[in-house]
């Protein structure tokens, strides 16, 4: 008898279609036993500075990625940014400020920045470095090749792969490899007068749901509790 697919119960969870295992101890590890750290940059307003300063800017900066004896990936990540709670802000400041001219500049300023968000989109960028521990290091021939994405890829195919020695081994490797990078990284960016900062568990977490989930991030928040879902709705019920 033929089955009708339509009728047949799907079962998996998103996770499986997802290039990542765990993450521990602000680690990422993916499921063919490769890890990354990520490290978030601090960002120069580039067109404030003169033709020489920029010039110089430039120069170091491709010094700096001259000097590296290890990959590194370079990502820029653009998200449209809710200003709804500035708003409510200064619509607040507003209606306590008791002097006439005054709460009139904050009505005018208010209506400009509502005017210029209706007709554009306000683009929130952030700036990160990814070192990766792959599974050739783990010493296993070919390592790697069940992973065609990296962790910032947005494709989300079925991913059959195993890892091959326990998270906890892996994990410990991966950790004694990428602190002496991380610690090269922070050094070196630094002379350019750019602060690194290395992203813990959490707020991993909080990155990948964001960038997988872009739509309902804003109606999310990240568990603290990690003994429970990590992700809870943000959204009460309204009894009718």
């Amino acid at each position: 008898m033929p089955i009708d697919p339509h009728k047949v119960a799907l079962k998996g969870t998103t996770q499986e279609h997802l290039p990542i295992e765990d993450i521990s101890n602000g680690i990422v590890m993916l499921k063919d036993g490769s890890c990354s750290m990520v490290m978030q940059l601090s960002s120069v307003n580039f067109d404030l500075l003169s033709e020489r300063e920029q010039q110089s800017l430039v120069f170091a900066y491709g010094g700096i990625l001259n000097s590296f004896n290890f990959p590194v990936q370079v990502v820029i990540h653009t998200s449209t940014k809710d200003i709804t709670v500035y708003v409510n802000n200064l619509r607040e400041a507003e209606n306590k400020q008791v002097n006439p001219l005054l709460r009139e500049r904050i009505r005018s300023y208010r209506a400009f920045v509502e005017d210029l968000v209706r007709k554009n989109d306000v683009l929130s960028k952030s700036f990160y470095v990814v070192v990766p521990f792959s599974s050739v290091e783990l010493g296993l021939k070919g390592g790697g090749a069940a992973i065609k994405t990296d962790i910032f890829s947005m494709k989300k195919t079925p991913i059959e792969a195993k890892l091959p020695y326990p998270k906890e081994q892996i994990f410990e490797k991966a950790r004694l490899s990428l602190e002496p990078k991380r610690d090269q990284i922070i050094r070196l960016f630094s002379r350019l007068g750019l602060e690194v900062r290395t992203l813990g568990t959490k707020e991993l977490i909080a990155l990948f749901f964001k960038i997988y989930n872009e739509d309902s991030f804003t109606t999310q928040k990240i568990s603290s509790d990690f003994g429970s879902p990590v992700v809870q709705s943000n959204i009460v019920p309204v009894s009718n």
